[in-house]
């Protein structure tokens, strides 16, 4: 349970990071507003034509009396957006580093230099295009994945009581553990971790994933919030990512006082863990 603590934390250390560095965090908004106006023309979008898409793709019940016709049409679109809804809250981290790959990628080095012993900030050698590349065939695995959660979650939610209590207490746990992936990717893939080496780090840390992630679930749900706070989630996303990896970090960049050889040595990955290196 100490880890839930420990993983709020690091998000907590990553907002404290981007508001002693306003040029970073003024960068790191672009990518989010971005992506927030493409959302929302598109929710706006299926408000405005969902139900003649309903209408069209159910041509079976044109004959069918009032009020079943109504109410069955209706059901639909209002399902259609709920499922729209939940993919949107689902891939928009994946959408937006994607959007903002070279941002958070600069955002991420600054902050591992600043808590670097050494000064120091892993580099992956490779060409925007390649990195673009990784970014998105991993993003649309974990988006796969995440969307088939999703579905599993949204039919479990029909089952009475335990679909209206405990279901979307899941939701937020899975939807915070798969934002917590695609956030730590930005650090991980400058150190060439694969994706399923990412995924076995954070299995062995769950509670940590869950104190860091799924805070940011539920603060996820709204748009505006999800913005301001990107920047934010990859600076403790990336100091995470270095516990995770057994790195040292200088505490006082981190977000406290600074201090002469004030250097904290975190600990080793479990050893069932895969190695970090290609």
């Amino acid at each position: 349970m100490r880890d839930l603590g420990t993983g709020f934390q690091y998000l907590l250390k990553g907002q404290r990071w981007v508001a002693r560095h306003g040029r970073s965090y003024g960068f790191g908004l672009l990518p989010g507003l971005i992506t927030l106006v493409l959302y929302a023309a598109a929710l706006v979008a299926l408000a405005l034509w969902g139900e003649d898409a309903v209408t069209w793709a159910t041509p079976f019940a044109d004959d069918w009396s009032s009020p079943w016709l109504g109410l069955f049409r209706g059901f639909l679109t209002a399902v259609l957006f709920a499922l729209a809804l939940l993919l949107s809250v689902v891939t928009f981290t994946a959408v937006t580093l994607l959007i903002g790959q070279p941002f958070y990628e600069n955002l991420s080095e600054k902050v591992d230099r600043d808590v670097s012993p050494d000064g120091h900030a892993p580099e992956s050698g490779l060409p925007l295009w390649r990195e673009l590349w990784i970014s998105a065939r991993d993003s649309l695995r974990i988006v796969v994945r995440a969307a088939l959660w999703g579905v599993l979650l949204f039919a479990c939610g029909f089952i009475p009581v335990v679909g209206q209590t405990a279901v979307p207490v899941i939701g937020f746990f899975v939807t915070g553990f798969f934002l917590t992936e695609e956030l730590t990717a930005v650090a991980l893939q400058r150190r060439s971790v694969e994706l399923r080496t990412r995924l076995t780090l954070l299995r062995s840390r769950k509670t940590l994933v869950w104190g860091f992630g799924t805070p940011l679930a539920v603060a996820f749900l709204v748009p505006f919030v999800a913005v301001f706070l990107m920047p934010g989630a990859v600076a403790g996303a990336t100091l995470m990512a270095r516990e995770l990896l057994g790195e040292e970090t200088d505490e006082g960049g981190a977000g406290g006082e600074k201090g002469d050889g004030d250097v904290t040595t975190l600990p080793q990955p479990p050893s069932g863990s895969s190695s970090p290196a290609r």
